[in-house]
């Protein structure tokens, strides 16, 4: 399973203690309820693992795709284009695995669509030179 849901944390606060009458305190204690059930809450562990399993899949396309650019011969701008091309179908499908609805999964849309964008980049390029040689050089 690539994705894993977040787990709804509930409010720290059970009871309200307060010098007021106890309607004054159950009260209180709902409007507290209502306004933390507004804020949103993500499991720490679930997020991280989420991230980790964005970071290996852009990683590890990088590196196919450095292996397919080498072996078609690519060269200069048409190897990098073919790179940003490789990340944004990632992209898209880091996206369709989440159901399009992000916010389940990450805190923010730059999680999926930017971050390790450029981290894979060497990795591209080192296997991209690899591939490359041994194909067309050796």
């Amino acid at each position: 399973m690539l994705f894993s849901p977040f787990v709804q944390i509930s409010p720290f606060c059970h009871q309200i203690i307060g010098v007021a009458g106890h309607k004054d305190s159950i009260a209180a204690e709902k409007k507290s309820s209502e306004a933390m059930d507004n804020i949103p809450t993500f499991n720490a562990e679930h997020l991280q693992s989420n991230m980790k399993t964005v970071y290996y899949s852009r990683t590890f396309l990088s590196i196919i795709g450095g292996v397919i650019a080498g072996i078609m011969g690519f060269t200069s701008l048409t190897g990098f284009i073919f790179y940003f091309l490789i990340m944004a179908i990632t992209s898209v499908g880091l996206l369709a695995k989440a159901g399009f609805t992000v916010h389940s999964y990450f805190d923010s849309w730059n999680r999926v669509l930017l971050d390790g964008f450029l981290g894979g980049l060497m990795s591209f390029v080192l296997f991209w030179t690899f591939a490359y040689d041994l194909v067309h050089i050796f």
